[in-house]
């Protein structure tokens, strides 16, 4: 993975998740790290979470966190993503979490090929990014990691749906579950399977 960019560049890896899900909000991360904090990060195994375990995942949270310079999430609700369409409520968390950061980033790596409408900051984007860039990969992992856990908590107040299991995306039993239960208010029922 790449990190040429020096230390006072100050560069934020952005990422999101959720995307293709049925159920609740699209989770952002931007991460800031130093080139030394990358390779560590690397060395810990730190890549695409997609191709991570759960607890994999889980458990390179605190290290990112502890050697990130600055590090922030931001969401698009449900309401957000039927108000705006998937793509801009996408783009909105991303732009959240980097309105959350410390300090603004002289640089925002953006995961994909979409950049981020009047974000007002340099941005660079990034297909296969989280492949590419530590940054990027640990900005998908913090995301992925924290929206997972949400969306346990969430199966406890509308069980029914398997929630805990899918993460919200429409598996087998979750689309039988939105056909007998119908849809709960964090379901976004412009998706072809949910109203």
């Amino acid at each position: 993975m790449d990190s040429q960019y020096g230390p006072t560049n100050h560069v934020a890896g952005v990422d999101e998740v959720g995307r293709g899900c049925l159920f609740g909000p699209v989770v952002a991360a931007a991460v800031v790290l130093l080139p030394s904090a990358c390779e560590q990060l690397q060395a810990l195994g730190v890549t695409d979470s997609k191709r991570l375990s759960p607890a994999r995942r889980e458990s390179l949270v605190v290290p990112i966190q502890t050697l990130a310079t600055d590090y922030a999430l931001g969401l698009a609700t449900v309401h957000d993503i039927e108000r705006l369409n998937i793509l801009y409520a996408s783009l909105l968390a991303m732009t959240r979490a980097l309105r959350r950061l410390s300090v603004p980033p002289k640089l925002c790596l953006i995961d994909g090929n979409q950049p981020i409408p009047n974000l007002g900051l340099p941005q660079q984007t990034v297909v296969q990014g989280d492949r590419l860039h530590t940054e990027i990969a640990a900005a998908s992992i913090l995301a992925k990691a924290w929206r997972d856990r949400l969306i346990v908590r969430l199966d406890r107040r509308y069980p029914g749906y398997h929630l805990a299991r899918n993460k919200g995306y429409g598996s087998a039993a979750h689309r039988l579950a939105l056909q007998t239960l119908g849809p709960t208010a964090q379901h976004r029922r412009s998706f072809k399977g949910c109203s």
